[in-house]
Parts: structure tokens; C-alpha cells; sequence
């Protein structure tokens, strides 16, 4: 004799509760969608922007105060309306503070960071905000830069935006290549004479055969060919 396994279907797409429960659903995730378009009105377009760390949780906040009483039954939308009112008074508030003092502002939503300066990394502020080669250069990318040598500079915005100002083409210098598998093959010694980058801070400089050497900026001894290319705008 099989034995045979009942699976329990009703409790697969219901949980607890019954068919009769689904128009309710319907009707809270109706009042709720409503009281998150009212909620982001008050916060205004600053919250709908690109976030800061701030008007990021204060995002989360609300979404995690509507998504309870949409579909639990036990959770009455009266509490997850006051939980909306109090985000939104606390948003205005803090809002009011920082636009009265830079100092709370700077601490509440952080502050611009630099992190190219005349193609070379500002490696004390690159290493604070943990950022790999990889995702860097692949932002770089998206805004037309094929080397930094292109870049005067680069500073992350605190909605963690990237910022690129360019020199002028006939200005632009040799620099490290932001392209893919740019950094693979490291040199430490230096066969043909050329424009060399440190992989790890992207000071350039003209080099002989020979050894590579040390950077001058970091004191790293890995080094790559750099890039000319002008940037086509």
C-alpha cells in the first residue's frame, strides 16, 4: 500500500484565513496605497528624489507601516496610521533643524565626499567609503569616461550620486583605464617606454624599461599601461 502525502492547499494560499478575507485585503491595500501617496506628498519632492541615507529609512519606515495591515487582520490601520503621522512629524522636524544648522545637517545626512582630484584618487576618502574598483569605474563609465586621466574631479554626492567634472579635451592627461580587466596583469617592471598607472591610487607617470618602482603617492609598486584617448563629448 503507497502512502500518499496531502498537501495542504487551502493553507498553501490562504495561511489562516478563508476566501471571504480577500475583499478586505482588497479594501486595506486600497486605503493604504492611498495614505503612502498622501504621506509622500507631505514629504515633498526632496523625498522622492534620490535618497539620502535619512530620507532613505524614513522610506522603509513607511513602507514597513503599510505593509502590515494590508494582509493581517489582527493589525487595524488606525495604528499603522498613527505610525504614519508620527514618520512624517519627525521628518518635518528633523527637516526644520537641518535647514537651521549645517552642523546637524552634516550629521544627519553626511557630507560630499571627493574622491578623484586631477585624475589621482583621495585615497584617505576612497578607502572610508568602501568602494571597489569595479563598481567605481563602472559608474564612471556611465557618465563617458574611459580613464581618469579625463577627470579633475569626482565627488559622491550624499544620495551616493557620483559628481564628475572633466577637463577640457585638449587638456586631458594619461591616466588609469576605467575599462573592464583594466587592472589585470599588474607590472612590476617596465619593458616599453610609456605612460604607466599605480593600480592602487591611479598616479601616472611617464616611464623607462626597467624597474617599475615605487608610486610616489602610495608607495605601491603595481602598475598598469595608461590611457590617452581623448573624450568624445
Amino acid at each position: 500500500m503507497k502512502n500518499t502525502i496531502a498537501v495542504d492547499w487551502s493553507g498553501i494560499l490562504l495561511g489562516t484565513e478563508d476566501w471571504s478575507f480577500l475583499p478586505e485585503v482588497a479594501i486595506r491595500t486600497i486605503i493604504m496605497f492611498l495614505i503612502i501617496v498622501i504621506g509622500l506628498k507631505f514629504l515633498g519632492k526632496r523625498g522622492v528624489k534620490q535618497l539620502s541615507v535619512f530620507e532613505l529609512v524614513v522610506i522603509i519606515g513607511l513602507g514597513s507601516a503599510a505593509g502590515d495591515p494590508m494582509f493581517y487582520k489582527e493589525v487595524g490601520i488606525v495604528f499603522s496610521l498613527l505610525v504614519f503621522m508620527v514618520i512624517i512629524a519627525l521628518y518635518a522636524l528633523l527637516t526644520y533643524f537641518i535647514g537651521k544648522s549645517k552642523r546637524f545637517e552634516d550629521m544627519v545626512e553626511g557630507k560630499p565626499t571627493c574622491l578623484v582630484e586631477d585624475g589621482v584618487y583621495v585615497l584617505e576618502n576612497f578607502k572610508k567609503e568602501n568602494l571597489g574598483s569595479d563598481e567605481f569605474f563602472a559608474e564612471l563609465r556611465l557618465r563617458g569616461v574611459s580613464h581618469l586621466g579625463q577627470v579633475e574631479t569626482a565627488i559622491e554626492e550624499t544620495s551616493g550620486e557620483l559628481s564628475v567634472f572633466f577637463y577640457p579635451a585638449e587638456e586631458s592627461k594619461y591616466g588609469l583605464s576605467t575599462m573592464p580587466h583594466s587592472l589585470k596583469d599588474p607590472l612590476k617592471e617596465i619593458t616599453i617606454d610609456g605612460h604607466y598607472s599605480c593600480i592602487f591610487c591611479a598616479f601616472t607617470e611617464e616611464k623607462s624599461p626597467g624597474l617599475a618602482g615605487e608610486c610616489p603617492n602610495c608607495k605601491h609598486t603595481e602598475w598598469v599601461t595608461a590611457s590617452g584617448k581623448k573624450r568624445v563629448t
